[in-house]
């Protein structure tokens, strides 16, 4: 499978990061410039060093991308964390960054489009762009990670959102709600 992550600078870059480390799909990452700064003042990281968690890191100015054409299959985009700015983008058709490009070419394509919107509280005008987008079949997901998995730490919460994330792209992780009784 072909994922691509988009980090906008919405607060909460941990959780794109551990989806970035975690997620076995071929990954393509594109990390708008305020997703940049964000990833540097919240965990001191560049973006250069999640290079060995994906295929290929893309400059969001780069609207010439292989991936802003349809034409170019990816199975899903994920974009974690993603700020109301760009949640209000690409609701309103406006592509002129690469991850709201590959956005649009999400929602006309029909392929997978999770949003991991990262702001509290939501304004009305949000909470209709996200219920816009969800209309035309992207996943709106929240950032709110799972208490019901006795977490201890910061990480665990971290990581117990991931596997929601990864299980809606379909990447099997077993670590739901009571999962051992499955077995």
């Amino acid at each position: 499978m072909r994922t691509i992550v988009g980090i906008t600078g919405a607060s909460g870059v941990a959780y794109g990061v551990d989806f970035l480390r975690r997620c076995p799909d071929d990954k393509y990452l594109v990390a708008s410039k305020w997703g940049r700064h964000v990833l540097n003042e919240e965990l001191g990281l560049k973006v250069d060093e999640m290079k060995p968690w994906v295929k290929e890191i893309y400059s969001d100015s780069d609207l010439a991308s292989p991936f802003s054409s349809g034409s170019n299959h990816f199975d899903s985009l994920v974009i974690v964390p993603c700020s109301v700015s760009t949640l209000a983008k690409i609701a309103n058709g406006i592509a002129d960054t690469l991850i709201t490009r590959i956005a649009q070419v999400a929602l006309k394509e029909k392929r997978r489009i999770v949003i991991a919107l990262r702001e509290t509280p939501l304004s009305s005008i949000a909470l209709e762009n996200a219920l816009k987008l969800s209309r035309e079949g992207a996943i709106i997901m929240p950032i709110s990670p799972p208490h019901y998995l006795e977490a201890n730490t910061v990480n665990d919460l971290v990581e117990g959102y991931g596997d929601k994330l990864l299980n809606v792209i379909g990447v099997e992780t077993g670590n739901g709600w009571k999962s051992e009784e499955l077995e």
